[in-house]
């Protein structure tokens, strides 16, 4: 039976709904408010001018309705009242619902802020457990759950396991081919933590040992999920084990505790009571349910294979592109099909650090009033002053701290004569910076004019490295860094 199973998914997902969504509110003016990076009105209004009258159903949003800060904050404050809803059980489907509704409309307005992997695993998942939600007053063990959505988050789990181990081998980077990808990894991943330090000091036979550790998890295990119950339990185990250690190494934001979660569809009521009694020994067994409601029939049982005909007909073709090497294309009424699913991200592509990063680009901004003495906006939780330790973050996720990582890097490249090819977010914020918006300064951690806008910003970008034991010891560093590049200085208008 998985009625116990299907609770404890359930709840589990609507503490990560909940995290997501406290993450974003307390960063959404900054970002996507009228005086943030990059303003939800501007975007929409462009977005209507571009796609005419279907622009509601090419882009769906409630923000449609009103995009200004005080909607922008009550869509958080409802999506985080109907995520501790679903966390204890309360009204479950009406509040999933919410949920997925809300963040898609955050996902679908936050431009470069919303568009990781792990917001596109919320909302597949949150999709997919709308059909898996009871509709009742209370989420309780009653009513034996749909086995066609069960299987359904089987093959989601196992295409975002597989796939981040398979786009490591098929992207032919040298790094992991050679089992030496995490002897860069801990000290050039978008936000390390100060354990990511002293992961990075370990010998190179405990990296490769990581590192094939690694492939044996994401690369084996997979293909136990569609195997017995102990084969399940076994894979379960591997995968909550790799993002335990991820989640111990650096930031991720909500997304290893997401991914702890949707792993709970891999066990039956008796594996998690077994689990249950392990992590608290004086608790009891979880109770059986009699078997009061028979599994869904009917009505309930053909939108149940309505649903997984669609989702397979999304994925399969992603997964087939995947294996070989290629974007997906739908042919035929699959393309239609997928077209119109897209805006509402039911399905993902998954696969991360495909191609491992060898070097740690990182942009300083800084201010001047005279042009002579240069002052440096700190940021909360990227790299930045030598002395400070990396600390951790998780399970909130710092989004322009995120971004100015990809930042960097697209300005490393383009200093080696390639091309930049995406939207940056740094002269929006050298912009937001010369016109000291309030909202924008509220996210980082030290504004060395004080709220006053400066007469000039300049941005360095500069090489940062992990020091060695050595000198940690004598000078007290975390980093050292040499300087790539300076920009001219910009002056305020």
């Amino acid at each position: 039976m998985i009625r116990h199973t299907r609770v404890a998914f359930l709840r589990g997902l609507g503490v990560v709904f909940a995290i997501a969504f406290v993450s974003i509110a307390v960063q959404v003016e900054g970002l996507i408010g009228e005086n943030g990076l990059a303003p939800t009105g501007a975007f929409l209004g462009a977005a209507r001018e571009a796609l005419g009258g279907s622009s509601p159903l090419r882009l769906p949003t409630v923000f449609w309705l009103d995009a200004s800060d005080r909607a922008l904050e009550t869509a958080c404050g409802v999506g985080i009242a109907a995520s501790v809803a679903l966390a204890v059980g309360i009204a479950p489907l009406p509040a999933l619902a919410a949920c997925w509704l809300l963040y898609l409309s955050f996902a679908n307005v936050g431009q470069p802020f919303l568009l990781y992997q792990w917001d596109a695993l919320l909302l597949e998942t949150g999709f997919l457990a709308l059909f898996w939600a009871p509709l009742a007053l209370r989420l309780r063990p009653l009513g034996e759950p749909s086995r066609v959505v069960l299987w359904l988050f089987r093959w989601l789990v196992f295409r975002l396991m597989f796939f981040s181990g398979w786009v490591k081998l098929a992207s032919s980077d040298r790094t992991w081919w050679s089992l030496t990808a995490l002897e860069y990894h801990y000290e050039t991943q978008p936000i390390p933590a100060w354990t990511s330090w002293y992961a990075h000091q370990l010998p190179a036979w405990a990296q490769k040992a990581s590192c094939a550790a690694t492939f044996g998890i994401e690369l084996g295990l997979p293909f136990l999920v569609f195997a017995g119950r102990r084969a399940r339990a076994v894979a379960c185990a591997g995968f909550v084990a790799l993002q335990a250690l991820i989640a111990a190494t650096g930031n991720y934001g909500f997304f290893n505790l997401l991914t702890v979660v949707l792993c709970i569809p891999l066990l039956d009521d008796a594996a998690l009571a077994a689990l249950a009694r392990r992590l608290v020994p004086r608790r009891r067994a979880v109770a059986d349910v009699p078997a009061g409601a028979r599994r869904p029939r009917g009505i309930a049982l053909v939108r149940d294979v309505a649903v997984a005909a669609l989702l397979l007909a999304l994925t399969a073709p992603l997964a087939l592109a995947q294996l070989a090497g290629r974007w997906p294309r739908a042919l035929g009424p699959l393309a239609l099909v997928s077209e119109a699913a897209d805006p509402f991200h039911l399905v993902g592509h998954y696969g991360l650090f495909a191609v491992m990063t060898l070097t740690r680009p990182e942009i300083v901004v800084e201010g001047s009033d005279d042009g002579a003495t240069w002052k440096p906006y700190v940021f909360r939780w990227k790299p930045g002053p030598l002395d400070r330790a990396p600390s951790f973050v998780e399970p909130h996720m710092p989004r322009l701290d995120w971004q100015m990582w990809f930042d960097a890097l697209y300005f490393e490249r383009a200093l080696h004569g390639g091309r930049i090819g995406r939207e940056l977010v740094t002269p929006r914020l050298v912009e937001k910076l010369l016109a000291a918006s309030p909202p924008v300064l509220a996210l980082l951690a030290v504004d060395p004019f004080g709220g006053a806008p400066p007469a000039q910003i300049r941005w360095q970008l500069w090489d940062y490295r992990f020091t060695d034991r050595e000198e940690r010891a004598r000078t007290g560093a975390w980093w050292k860094r040499t300087l790539l590049y300076e920009s001219q200085p910009i002056t305020r208008r």
